[in-house]
């Protein structure tokens, strides 16, 4: 067999002997030639496990000696050892023979490479000779990354000369120097900035959460579309203070998340776990509109009890699937995860147990709660609580009526009430429900967000 055992750059071959069907035993007495590859300081790894990374084989092989550079090959489920001393490397390819090594739980192999030395990306032994190229592994984003946010966050440390942005699911090799052949949301050569700007595709854009890169720049610096993050003074090419960053518009970040965890990103949600008879399209809407825009949900005739949920963006399904998946909501555990959908289809549209229909369009709702950075900057995303704030009540309205409600609608009341201290002039107050469990909170949530209340010969207001 002929097992390549290096990355690009170095051609290295092991040549082993097909032992197909040879006993163990064999092996272990011919094990002392090592493959008959001369000893090097440099020892190859193999059988590592695909979650491996270098701090584990540093932990399981320091005790060899001193480990000077580790090179991992994780699609090989390979890497490379350069111990400080050969003496090191022979303990090392000497033990693996005799007993097992296990690396992060599972056994590993070794050997000898045939390199005397592993060859850095550049001339580590050279300072002024270090690569100028910073590579970000950007996880569990809440919002779109563009060129913006990159050098919002990275010039008041250090002047940036170019950004690149991209997405691959395979080896990522950094070059040296970046080459940008236009300025836009993925590449911007600060250097050039007369390089053309690209033109945004036609037809329906989705709105990030908390707006997306402007469509054209004016005198005053940007368009009309506030963009995500404070963005670089109108002279962006000198800003290089730390005292010149602006307040951002934060979230928090969530407990966990599985974004990174897709193989693909999509903006619908999968929905499934649901109450035949309680939940129904907007019930949905109300849930999950605390985490980003709704745009469409449909109940799934094939698979009862599911649905999905088209939202504003990826981010908004994966702030959802942070905070909702696994939550009960009527006795029934949610799961919510990424569909293969890439948008919510009306076909096939039926009516649900409660007589409302299958489906239902929000995208023109004025209920949504991310459609300009204003709206998106006044919410808090966070996990289902006990406590509920309520606001935009009429002051007219009585805790005992408010209780009453929970009870018309069938489900919990609450066990404390406080109402805010409200200005003179306010038309509506606001104020706290606490709930037994945060289940409770849920359901009512589900139910009376948004319901209309009705005030006797005068308006109806939004709960």
């Amino acid at each position: 067999n002929i097992r390549p055992s290096y990355p690009c750059g170095i051609a290295h071959l092991t040549f082993q002997p097909n032992l197909t069907g040879v006993p163990p035993s064999l092996l272990q007495d011919n094990g002392e030639d090592a493959h008959r590859i001369a000893p090097s300081p440099v020892v190859h790894v193999r059988g590592l496990c695909e979650s491996v990374v270098e701090g584990d084989l540093v932990e399981a092989l320091e005790k060899f000696g001193n480990i000077c550079y580790v090179m991992m090959m994780p699609f090989k489920r390979q890497a490379l050892v350069e111990f400080e001393a050969m003496e090191s490397a022979d303990q090392c390819v000497t033990c693996g023979v005799n007993e097992a090594v296990y690396i992060a739980g599972q056994q590993a192999f070794f050997n000898y490479s045939t390199s005397k030395r592993i060859t850095r990306p550049t001339n580590a032994d050279d300072p002024s000779s270090g690569n100028k190229v910073l590579l970000l592994s950007i996880q569990n984003p809440l919002y779109p990354i563009t060129t913006d946010v990159l050098y919002t966050v990275c010039n008041p440390i250090g002047n940036v000369l170019r950004i690149v942005i991209f997405k691959r699911n395979g080896i990522q090799a950094m070059p040296t120097r970046l080459n940008v052949l236009r300025n836009d949301n993925d590449s911007w050569d600060y250097t050039k900035p007369f390089l053309v700007r690209r033109e945004r595709g036609k037809g329906r854009q989705r709105q990030a959460i908390l707006g997306e890169h402007p469509s054209s720049y004016s005198d005053n610096g940007y368009g009309s579309h506030c963009p995500l993050l404070p963005l670089p003074s109108n002279n962006r090419y000198k800003r290089s203070s730390p005292h010149d960053a602006q307040e951002v518009v934060a979230y928090p970040l969530p407990q966990t998340s599985s974004y990174m965890g897709h193989a693909s990103s999509s903006s619908v949600a999968m929905v499934s776990g649901l109450h035949p008879a309680k939940m129904n399209c907007t019930r949905i809407f109300n849930l999950f509109c605390l985490y980003g825009n709704i745009e469409k949900v449909k109940f799934m005739k094939s698979v009862p009890g599911t649905a999905l949920v088209e939202m504003g963006d990826e981010y908004a399904v994966d702030r959802a699937i942070t905070h909702l998946n696994s939550i009960k909501v009527f006795s029934k555990r949610l799961n919510v995860c990424v569909s293969k959908q890439h948008a919510v289809i009306p076909s096939q549209v039926f009516e649900l147990e409660d007589g409302s229909s299958s489906y239902k369009d929000f995208a023109m709702t004025r209920n949504n709660r991310f459609s300009s950075v204003g709206q998106a900057s006044k919410n808090i995303i966070q996990p289902p609580a006990a406590v509920l704030h309520f606001y935009n009540v009429p002051p007219c309205i009585t805790e005992d009526e408010l209780q009453r409600l929970c009870t018309e609608h069938d489900v919990p009341g609450f066990i404390k009430f406080k109402v805010f201290d409200a200005k003179p002039s306010s038309k509506t107050i606001s104020g706290l429900f606490e709930f037994d469990n945060k289940t409770h909170a849920v359901e009512v949530l589900t139910v009376l967000n948004h319901h209309q209340i009705r005030i006797p010969s005068k308006y109806c207001v939004l709960l």
